[in-house]
């Protein structure tokens, strides 16, 4: 594979990384589905960084500007919103756990509450996933 043939994949995949950075830039009611998505677009691109420096022996403009980027968009502003967004997510989710605490429950209270426990796992899980992201940004 020449250097232009993945210097072109590179351009794709930091458009499809753009493009999940600027909904989630406008969206406050993130899915799960998007946080997943956009952490792998980040390591996807931080991977790809990493051995088009080596195959090239430098960093070329691109390469610059999507790290820019990332530092000035992802790192800066997509990151603790989307951290934030976890914790307020956990937080409000236990609470309506807690206000179901009640002695006798209906069948559609058992429901909502397992629904509610099964959202509580999945954001739970997501929050460890980002977690390692912002381990490795520490690490920086």
């Amino acid at each position: 594979m020449s250097s232009d043939d993945i210097l072109e994949i590179f351009s794709t995949e930091f458009d499809k990384l753009e493009n999940l950075v600027n909904l989630i830039k406008f969206d406050n009611d993130l899915t799960i589905n998007q946080i997943v998505q956009v952490y792998y677009q980040i390591t996807n691109i931080s991977s790809m960084i990493v051995v088009i420096k080596q195959q090239l022996k430098q960093s070329t403009e691109k390469i610059l500007r999507t790290e820019k980027f990332i530092n000035e968009n992802f790192n800066s502003i997509i990151h603790p919103k989307i951290m934030d967004h976890i914790e307020n997510s956990i937080s409000n989710i236990t609470t309506d756990l807690q206000s179901l605490n009640s002695g006798q429950k209906s069948k559609e209270t058992i429901e909502n509450e397992a629904k509610l426990y099964e959202k509580l796992r999945e954001i739970m899980s997501t929050k460890e996933f980002v977690k390692q992201y912002d381990s490795g940004l520490s690490n920086d």
